[in-house]
């Protein structure tokens, strides 16, 4: 991912003038104490153990994408290639990409995720055209030009845009009662696109055959920016610097504000202090310490938006993921939004899948 210079807007931060440099960051000389060798290594069992775990599979020998697990991985994975040596995907991410490419394929002949429900039809088949786009995107932004597959998938992808009525612009989108990515998510689904379309190589933000669909994302993203919660904002700040029109100045000085002061004493942040008054459906407080999740999301996003890594805020969030990776076993923990789990089952591990992809997204960004 780059790193887009927001310098002449963020200036007037709460971090004081000159924070926002556009030069690479000086080293900070806190030590790289993380191990990005456990960190894949996570990342790439539970790849597999969601490729074959069965209420995951779909028709075609396929299995479903996910928001907690497959796409954070398609966007985390290939960044700590290089920091392990490696000259081509693991074996996880090519059985992904397969899997996502067979899907794309065949968009017209599979079924959609959800087909065994009638009213989740429609939220199915937006939802996934979205996370396919955003997977094979990730892993053509490297090699800066767009592969057939997802050129078919960013048409997928349009071809299911809603077109009219209060939601126009955005996609239909899983409603499972679930946060982050499925309880009043369909905000999250249009960001999750403009970061695709925006950073997909070639211009292709600018392509003739897409305007009338950017002017339509463009205006919902914009009309609905201020029902959303603090962490699906901070999303569209991270956006806003691949698309232009999402964000005045003000706005994006004002999100970061708002993300920055939500940072705990020990450096980190809580996704439970990002999502306004949601509660869990079984009546359990939700959990206020500092997490993976909520600490990676904002610490990338902030180094997206330009600030360097050796700002004092931003420096303690990174500290805190340095500090606080799990040596067992590679991960970053993160707690569910919506019951009390037990972090060492395998759903009790989602939200440290998609805590882990962020982190290294946010340290690996740091390193460069």
């Amino acid at each position: 991912m780059k790193t887009v210079t927001l310098a002449a807007c963020l200036l007037p931060l709460i971090l004081g003038a000159g924070v926002w440099a556009g030069s690479r960051p000086a080293s900070t000389g806190v030590p790289a104490t993380w191990d990005s060798k456990s960190a894949a290594a996570y990342l790439d069992q539970r790849m597999v153990w969601w490729a074959g775990w069965k209420p995951a599979a779909r028709d075609h020998g396929t299995f479903c994408v996910s928001c907690h697990t497959t796409v954070p991985y398609a966007l985390a994975r290939p960044a700590l290639r290089e920091a392990l040596g490696e000259q081509t995907p693991s074996a996880p991410e090519l059985e992904l990409l397969a899997n996502v490419t067979k899907r794309v394929r065949m968009w017209s002949e599979v079924a959609p995720a959800y087909a065994h429900d009638p009213s989740k039809v429609a939220e199915s088949r937006g939802t996934e055209s979205v996370l396919n786009a955003a997977i094979l995107v990730s892993y053509d932004v490297p090699v800066r030009k767009l592969g057939p597959d997802t050129r078919t998938a960013l048409d997928n992808m349009w071809g299911e845009q809603i077109q009219s009525g209060a939601a126009r612009g955005a996609w239909p989108w899983l409603q499972f009662h679930n946060s982050p990515w499925e309880g009043d998510s369909q905000y999250y689904g249009a960001v999750l696109v403009a970061l695709a379309v925006g950073r997909a190589p070639g211009h292709y933000q600018s392509a003739p055959g897409i305007r009338g669909h950017m002017k339509l994302l463009r205006s919902y993203l914009v009309r609905e920016r201020q029902a959303q919660k603090l962490i699906d904002r901070v999303m569209l700040l991270d956006a806003s610097t691949e698309v232009s029109g999402l964000l005045t100045k003000a706005q994006q000085r004002a999100i970061a504000d708002e993300a920055l002061s939500r940072q705990r004493a020990d450096g980190g942040f809580s996704l439970s202090s990002f999502v306004g008054d949601w509660k869990r459906h079984d009546g359990t407080p939700l959990e206020t310490k500092s997490d993976g999740y909520a600490t990676g999301v904002v610490a990338l996003t902030l180094q997206q938006a330009g600030m360097r890594a050796d700002r004092p805020q931003l420096q303690r969030a990174l500290a805190w993921l340095r500090q606080n990776q799990e040596r067992s076993d590679g991960r970053w923990l993160a707690y569910s939004l919506n019951k009390q789990r037990d972090l060492a089952t395998d759903i009790g591990r989602f939200m440290s899948d998609a805590a882990t992809a962020y982190a290294v997204l946010a340290l690996e960004q740091a390193q460069r």
